[in-house]
């Protein structure tokens, strides 16, 4: 088979293009710790209200510079339905769902998980500020899906 000098020229080209973008993603993801959100924990959806640490959700200090937020999505609301943690601490959310795909999105901050029955979404984030954030739910998740959300209040 015989290539034209163009079509060497383009073939060569494309091949070191792909060669060099799975090196750049292959260095991000391995070499600088890039991972996505959450594990690969399970849990049985239909008994989410009786799995630690699920079955008494809200806030826990785990050590001096760290505290647990267990959540809940569920249809059209989170439980609980406000939490307050403190400012400059490293806040872990653990987040699943008892009936369909969810998100939990807290507004202008990084954190952004899809919520998915039968999994437990982790994200770690440390709030600078103090105030009131916005959680929303970013998948349709049925006919109230608008009003599913609820608040973080950040205290000193």
């Amino acid at each position: 088979m015989h290539f034209h000098r163009f079509e060497k020229i383009w073939l060569i080209f494309g091949m070191v293009s792909l060669i060099v973008f799975l090196s750049i993603v292959g260095v991000s993801a391995f070499a600088m710790d890039q991972h996505p959100s959450g594990g690969m924990d399970t849990i049985d959806p239909e008994k989410v209200e009786e799995t630690p640490p699920f079955d008494d959700p809200g806030v826990r200090q785990i050590d001096e510079d760290t505290y647990e937020v267990v959540m809940i999505a569920m249809a059209f609301g989170y439980e609980p339905s406000q939490i307050e943690v403190p400012a400059g601490k490293e806040i872990v959310f653990k987040v699943t769902s008892t009936d369909v795909t969810h998100s939990f999105t807290i507004v202008d901050t990084k954190v952004n998980m899809m919520v998915i029955p039968g999994q437990i979404n982790e994200k770690r984030y440390t709030f600078d500020e103090p105030g009131e954030y916005l959680v929303l739910c970013n998948e349709y998740c049925g006919a109230g899906h608008h009003v599913m959300s609820t608040t973080i209040k950040v205290v000193e």
